[in-house]
This record gives structure tokens, C-alpha cells and sequence, in this order.
């Protein structure tokens, strides 16, 4: 099986889901599949609105740091990834069932709408790692928190529940646990009734030089993880993070 299926029903909804259970943790390749299928999407007449969605526990807890490999070793390869996620004329409606962690906060934000639960949590948690923040987060996050909570849950790394987060604008609706998915096929399936062609210009219009912004924010926080990977305090961080501890931090 593909790590990301995509199936399109009479409602004009496509359901593009990641299978890389139960966190789901993303890597350049994934976030290609996710490209190439909103870009396939976009030149098909049957789809007029997208549900992101993941199979197991959690919707995406971002880079894999305990990993060989990681999107903190090629930051821009992956981003470049990322950007086309941006760049796509489909509306997207996000199902983040339990955790959308780091970059996977900044993929869930990366959708034009996120339904969750009470049960779900959002956490920009890159400080905590000794790490920068990144996927547009600098550009997305204020957007829908402002400028202060940006601020605090990017220097704090703090969990947010999907109560507090529906009140900080994070999600868009909040159902019951077990009820998220259902919940962003309702509302995609009525972003699907309204005249596709309308709902593209409207959405471009609202998202006018998006897509610049986001490009020039990913250019930035690539430098800086490029900057902080080589960093003791990094290295703590995601021992820490490995072995269920506090970091200490050392400012080097």
C-alpha cells in the first residue's frame, strides 16, 4: 500500500489519507505523495474539495527525530514538498484526530480548514527540541492565533487541547471524539455545493501572494534548522525527548 491513498465518492469529496500509523510521521517523500495527489485532484472535475486525513492514533507527529533519516537532515528538500502543498486550488479540510505535533501542526495548518475533538492536541513543540520551527509556521500560525499566541506557543512548546484550540481559532469546528473525520467530510461536502468555480477565485482572492509568503518563510526556517541542528542544545533536546525527560539546555 501506498503511504497516501486518495478516493474521491459522489460527493465531489476527495479523502487523501496517510498511512503511516499510529503517529504517522512525515518525511520529504511523504509530503510529495500529498502534492502530487492534491496537484492530480486539482485537474480532476470530479473533486471539488479535499479531506487530509491520517489512519491510526494521532494525525501527524511531524519529523521522525529518533530516526536515520530525518527532515531535520534536509530541511529545504522537504519543503520544497511543502510549498506545492500551499500552492494547490483545491480547498482542504483537515481531520487532526489526536496529535498534530511540530511539523505536523504545520502541515494541519497548512489546510484551509481543521475540524478536531476534545481529544485532540495541537503543539508547536520545536523549542523544546532546541529546534526552529518550521513548514510556514511563521506564516500560518499568526494568521489564525495573532501574533501573541504565536509567540507563546512557539517559545513555549505547550500542548493545546481541542477545546482551547478551537477557541484560539486552531480548528474550525470541534466534534465528539471519534467523530473528527465525519465531521471534515460534513464540512468539505458543503464546500462542494457551492459552484466549484466561485469557490476556487474566492479562495484565490483571500490567499493573494500566499504562497510567496510561505515561500520566502520556508526559505528562512530551513537556514535557521540548518543553523540549530549542529547545536549541543539540539542534540539534548531530542535525547530528552527520546528518553521521556526534562532537557537541559545549556544555551550552546
Amino acid at each position: 500500500m501506498s503511504d497516501v491513498t486518495v478516493a474521491v465518492d459522489d460527493a465531489h469529496v476527495a479523502l487523501v489519507e496517510i498511512h503511516r500509523p499510529p503517529a504517522n510521521y512525515f518525511d520529504a517523500a511523504l509530503i510529495r505523495e500529498l502534492a502530487d495527489a492534491y496537484e492530480g485532484l486539482d485537474a480532476a472535475s470530479s473533486c471539488r474539495a479535499i479531506v487530509l486525513c491520517s489512519e491510526g492514533k494521532h494525525f501527524c507527529a511531524g519529523a521522525h527525530f529518533g530516526a536515520a533519516s530525518s527532515p531535520a537532515e534536509a530541511p529545504r528538500s522537504l519543503y520544497r514538498e511543502a510549498l506545492r502543498l500551499f500552492a494547490a486550488a483545491t480547498p482542504v479540510v483537515a481531520a487532526v484526530q489526536g496529535a498534530a505535533v511540530g511539523g505536523g501542526l504545520g502541515l494541519a495548518l497548512s489546510a484551509d480548514f481543521r475540524v478536531a475533538s476534545p481529544g485532540s492536541r495541537f503543539s508547536a513543540n520545536f523549542a523544546r527540541l532546541g529546534f526552529h520551527h518550521g513548514f510556514a509556521l511563521s506564516v500560518t500560525l499568526p494568521a489564525l492565533a495573532g501574533q501573541q499566541t504565536a509567540l507563546d506557543l512557539l517559545l513555549t512548546g505547550r500542548r493545546v487541547p481541542g477545546e482551547e484550540a478551537r477557541s484560539l481559532g486552531l480548528c474550525d469546528r470541534l466534534v465528539e471524539d471519534g467523530e473528527v473525520r465525519a465531521g471534515a467530510h460534513a464540512l468539505a461536502a458543503e464546500l462542494a455545493q457551492s459552484a466549484p468555480l466561485a469557490v476556487r477565485a474566492i479562495r484565490a482572492t483571500l490567499r493573494a501572494r500566499l504562497v510567496e509568503r510561505v515561500q520566502t518563510a520556508l526559505e528562512h526556517e530551513a537556514s535557521e534548522q540548518e543553523r540549530l541542528r549542529d547545536t549541543q542544545d539540539f542534540r539534548e533536546g531530542v535525547a530528552a525527548s527520546l528518553q521521556r525527560r526534562t532537557p537541559r539546555f545549556q544555551g550552546s
